[in-house]
Formats: structure tokens, sequence, C-alpha cells
């Protein structure tokens, strides 16, 4: 079996331009696809505490209970 750069070798060179095009389309395709965005999973999670603890107070608690 022939690997890609002997069969890409080839081609004409108007067509090993477009394996190169293509070739630069999926890699950027592949980046574009990793974007992740920020997952807030968390959100309300201490709303139990809500009437107990000012905002500033639970981000400490937080920080306690992380052990930071």
């Amino acid at each position: 079996m022939k690997t890609l750069e002997e069969l890409v070798r080839e081609l004409p060179p108007d067509m090993q331009e477009e394996v190169r095009e293509f070739a630069q389309y999926l890699l950027e395709k592949r980046v574009k696809g990793r974007k992740k965005y920020l997952a807030q999973t968390w959100a309300g999670g201490l709303k139990e505490f809500r009437g107990q603890y000012t905002s500033l107070e639970l981000q400490k608690k937080a920080l306690e209970w992380r052990g930071d």
C-alpha cells in the first residue's frame, strides 16, 4: 500500500494543490471543533445557603470547603 505522500506525488500539480487545500481545511476544521465553552454545572449549587450568607460570605465559605 502506498503512503499518502507517494499518492500525492503521482497526481498532477493542480490536483496536488487541491489535496493541500483539503488537508488545510481539515486542520482548520479540527481546530475550530476544539472550542469548548465553560460548563456551569455548579450554578445554583449553593442556593440552599442563600438566606444564611451574603455572596461574599458564600465565596469565602466555598474556599474553606475546598481547602484553599
